[in-house]
C-alpha cells in the first residue's frame, strides 16, 4: 500500500477502537440477528459511512486502501460488522453519481447519512411528471436496520416498449419503504440482509441515476477521483476485504484453543497452512486497493482485480477448513468464535461478487488467452 495519505481521515485508529467493541458484541449479534445499537453508533461515528463522500459536504474523500485496511481491522473483530461498515462507505461512493440536488438531500444536513443498497436489479419503475413511480421487493440489502436511506437498482421499461429496458438506482428514504425480516443465513447473521419493499412510491428526478453511469465510472456531477472508478475496478473489494479480516481473527481464535494444549505436527501444520492462505488473500486484496487509489485502470489490471477478489475467496474458504481440522471438536463448540467465523466466511464467501462464473473467469481468462472466439 504505502500511500501518505492512508491514514489522513483518522479511520484506521477509528476502527481500532470498533473492532474491540463489535468483538464484545459479536456473540450477541450472532444471536439476536443484529448488530448492537452501540456497535452501529460506533460504526457511524469511526466515519465508514462518511469515507467516500465529498469533502463540500463534510465527507473525508478518503482512500480506497485506507478504507480496505480499516475495514480489515474491523473483520478481525466481527465479520458482520465489518460487511456493514464496507457497504456503509462504498454505497457513498454509489450515490455520489446522483444529479447534484440529489447529494444535497442525502449529506446536506450530515456527511454520515447510511445508506444500504440493493445492488441487484428487481422491481420496475416508470416515468411520472417530476420523476419516476417504483415498486418491487429488493432481496439481501445488507444493513438496512439502521440506514436513513435504500438505494435501490430496477428496471424502466422503454417508453414504446421496444428495446431493452435500462437500469436505473432509485434513492428512497427511510419512511418510503418497508423492511420484511428474510434474512435467515447461517453465517453473517448480524448483517440484516433483510428484504426492501416499495410500493408505488414517486422519486423525483434528482434522486435517480443511470446503472450505466456506475458501471463506467464516469460521473457528471462529481470530479473526486474516487467518484470516478469503473465498477468492474472495485470488482469484490467491497466483499472480500471484511472476509480476509474475519479470517484473520479466525486464526488467532484458533491459536488460543491450541495454546497449552498437547502440541502435534497436524494441528501446526494446518494452522501453518492456513496462516498462508490468509495472508496471501490480504495482500491481493491490498493489491486490489492500491490499483484504485493509483488509477491503473487498464484493462488487465480491472480484471486482474476480479480475480484477486474470488481467489482470495477460495483462499479463505480453505484457511477456515484447515481451522476448523486443526482445533477439533474445541473449535466447533457453539461459545467458541471460531464456529461463528467459520459460518461467516461460509455465507460471506457464497455472494455473487466473490464467484469466478459471475466475476473473474471471463474476463481474466481473456488476459491470459485473448479475446474467446465469437
Amino acid at each position: 500500500m504505502g500511500h501518505d495519505s492512508d491514514n489522513a481521515t483518522g479511520l484506521l485508529p477509528a476502527a481500532d477502537k470498533l473492532a474491540l467493541l463489535a468483538a464484545e458484541h459479536a456473540p450477541e449479534a450472532d444471536r439476536r440477528r443484529a448488530l448492537a445499537p452501540a456497535v452501529t453508533g460506533a460504526l457511524t461515528e469511526a466515519g465508514f459511512a462518511r469515507h467516500f463522500v465529498a469533502g463540500r459536504w463534510g465527507g473525508s474523500e478518503g482512500t480506497f486502501g485506507e478504507l480496505t485496511r480499516a475495514v480489515l481491522t474491523v473483520g478481525e473483530g466481527c465479520a458482520a460488522t465489518a460487511w456493514c461498515a464496507s457497504l456503509a462507505a462504498y454505497s457513498a461512493r454509489f450515490a455520489a453519481h446522483l444529479p447534484a440536488e440529489g447529494h444535497r438531500a442525502l449529506w446536506g444536513e450530515s456527511p454520515d447519512t447510511v445508506i444500504a443498497t440493493g445492488l441487484m436489479p428487481a422491481g420496475r419503475a416508470r416515468p411520472a411528471d417530476g420523476g419516476w413511480r417504483l415498486a418491487g421487493r429488493w432481496a439481501y440489502v445488507s444493513g438496512i436496520d439502521f440506514a436513513d436511506w435504500a438505494l435501490l437498482c430496477a428496471a424502466v421499461a422503454p417508453p414504446d416498449g421496444d428495446g431493452p429496458a435500462e437500469l436505473r438506482f432509485f434513492a428512497l428514504p427511510q419512511d418510503a419503504f418497508s423492511v420484511e425480516r428474510t434474512w435467515d443465513s447461517v453465517g453473517m447473521r448480524a448483517t440484516g440482509s433483510h428484504t426492501v419493499v416499495v410500493d408505488d412510491v414517486l422519486v423525483p428526478d434528482h434522486l435517480s441515476f443511470a446503472r450505466a453511469d456506475m458501471l463506467s465510472g464516469r460521473n457528471a456531477t462529481s470530479d473526486v477521483p474516487a467518484h470516478n472508478v469503473p465498477f468492474q475496478a472495485v470488482g469484490g473489494l467491497t466483499f472480500i476485504a471484511p472476509v480476509v479480516g474475519a479470517a484473520a481473527g479466525a486464526l488467532r481464535a484458533a491459536g488460543g484453543l491450541l495454546t497449552g494444549r498437547k502440541r502435534t505436527v497436524t494441528a501446526e501444520t494446518k494452522l501453518v497452512r492456513a496462516s498462508g492462505r490468509i495472508d496471501a488473500a490480504r495482500h491481493l486484496v491490498e493489491q486490489n486497493a492500491d490499483v484504485l487509489d493509483t488509477r491503473a485502470f487498464t484493462p488487465e489490471l480491472m480484471a486482474r482485480n476480479e480475480r484477486n477478489a474470488t481467489f482470495s475467496a477460495e483462499l479463505l474458504q480453505e484457511a477456515l477448513e484447515l481451522l476448523v481440522r486443526a482445533t477439533g471438536t474445541g473449535g466447533l463448540g457453539e461459545t467458541h468464535a471460531l464456529q461463528r467465523i467459520w459460518r461467516d466466511v461460509t455465507s460471506a464467501t457464497s455472494h455473487v461478487a466473490l464467484q469466478y462464473d459471475t466475476a473473474a473467469r471471463r474476463t481474466y481468462s481473456t488476459v491470459l488467452l485473448g479475446p474467446a472466439d465469437a
